[in-house]
């Protein structure tokens, strides 16, 4: 259970939050959200796909870290083995809320940032200093700051990015059947992407306006993206023949 609190540097001045990648701080996932924000730095590394609210129907992105649900195959030896880190694992145990402040006379809801002090990154105590000891914010909190700022952008953008695409009928669903030897396969389903066909059939007037909101050069970043499923294939054969391997030297 979160117990969050708004962040201070009296309240916490002596808080410390691990920068190590396990399961044990619950980064043994399959897949993370993604934001149009991050799509540049993202489709470098990994696959970017949607998936579909089933109550709201609205769509959000994911990055693909596995086949599995609680498969992580960026994970090693402590380690998260790309040069990007997605914002939502950068974001730690931070996230931004909204509080009524005065600005310029008038009270508006202003982003400040809340702390789950029941994090695991959070309850050992150890890590990187989030205040410096006179109080001001550490790098490793600046650096958060600005991760935060650009998921606070990317929830926004990704709504209006989505919206558009789903009126188009760009996103579909998609089927991910991948075999990976002759023992071991995925059946993977839940996940939509940009349909090709329907993207080569668009006007020049409807590609005008997607480009003039800044959507077609995510579209492309996500379709380039799918190049990141070899790397992930890849690495899941080598762990599968590394499994094998320690199972028969066992044996």
């Amino acid at each position: 259970m979160a117990r969050y609190e708004l962040l201070n540097n009296i309240a916490h001045q002596d808080l410390r939050v691990s920068t190590r990648f396990g399961a044990e701080f619950g980064d043994n996932v399959g897949m993370v959200q993604a934001f149009p924000t991050e799509f540049a730095e993202l489709q470098r590394e990994y696959p970017i796909f949607f998936r579909k609210d089933a109550s709201s129907g609205e769509f959000h992105a994911v990055a693909l870290l596995g086949f599995e649900h609680h498969e992580n195959l960026f994970l090693g030896n402590g380690g998260w083995n790309a040069f990007y880190l997605p914002g939502a694992v950068a974001r730690g145990p931070f996230l931004i809320g909204f509080q009524e402040q005065q600005v310029d006379g008038q009270l508006r809801n202003e982003p400040v940032i809340h702390v789950d002090l029941d994090h695991p990154r959070v309850i050992g105590g150890q890590g990187e200093p989030v205040f410096l000891a006179h109080g001001g914010n550490s790098p490793y909190l600046e650096h958060i700051i600005t991760v935060l700022r650009g998921i606070n952008d990317g929830v926004q953008a990704g709504k209006e990015m989505f919206a558009a695409l789903q009126a188009l009928e760009l996103i579909q669903p998609v089927t991910l059947d991948v075999r990976f030897d002759a023992s071991h396969a995925v059946n993977l389903t839940g996940l939509h992407g940009i349909d090709r066909e329907r993207l080569a059939a668009l006007d020049a007037a409807t590609l005008h306006d997607l480009h003039r909101a800044g959507w077609l050069e995510g579209i492309y970043l996500v379709l380039a993206s799918m190049h990141n499923m070899r790397r992930l294939i890849a690495e899941k054969q080598r762990r599968l023949r590394e499994q094998e391997g320690q199972q028969g030297q066992a044996a």
